[in-house]
């Protein structure tokens, strides 16, 4: 696990923020989606069913990790791919924790929470 300081966490967000605008993106594409691949997804398994535009459900899939996975490689977890929450492991007081930042906040770093806290029990930096 890649440990960020909160300056370095605000160096990467521009770079973080672009990606995680292409989940968002792709997410909702795929969200948008889903339905129709259940219904598809069972029609196949009982020796049937198909898709219209599963082809780019299928591409919108790919889009959707292959973001994902350059977050990850950055050492940036992501939380919500629909509320864009992201979470920047660091160590605070000896322990780790996680910098906490949601598309739609400023451009830098505002808020931190335990790692069994979750969203619900951010704290100002």
């Amino acid at each position: 696990m890649k440990l960020f300081t909160v300056e370095d966490a605000n160096a990467l967000l521009p770079t973080v923020r672009g990606i995680v605008r292409r989940v968002q993106r792709t997410y909702a594409r795929v969200a948008a989606a889903q339905a129709q691949a259940r219904l598809a997804a069972e029609g196949a398994a009982r020796g049937g069913g198909g898709m219209e535009g599963g082809t780019a459900y299928v591409l919108a899939l790919t889009e959707l990790a292959e973001a994902s996975g350059e977050l990850e490689a950055l050492g940036v977890q992501i939380k919500d791919y629909e509320r864009g929450l992201i979470d920047f492991p660091t160590l605070r007081d000896g322990r780790v924790v996680l910098l906490c930042w949601q598309m739609g906040e400023g451009d830098e770093l505002e808020w931190w929470h335990d790692l069994e806290a979750g969203f619900g029990g951010r704290q100002p930096l």
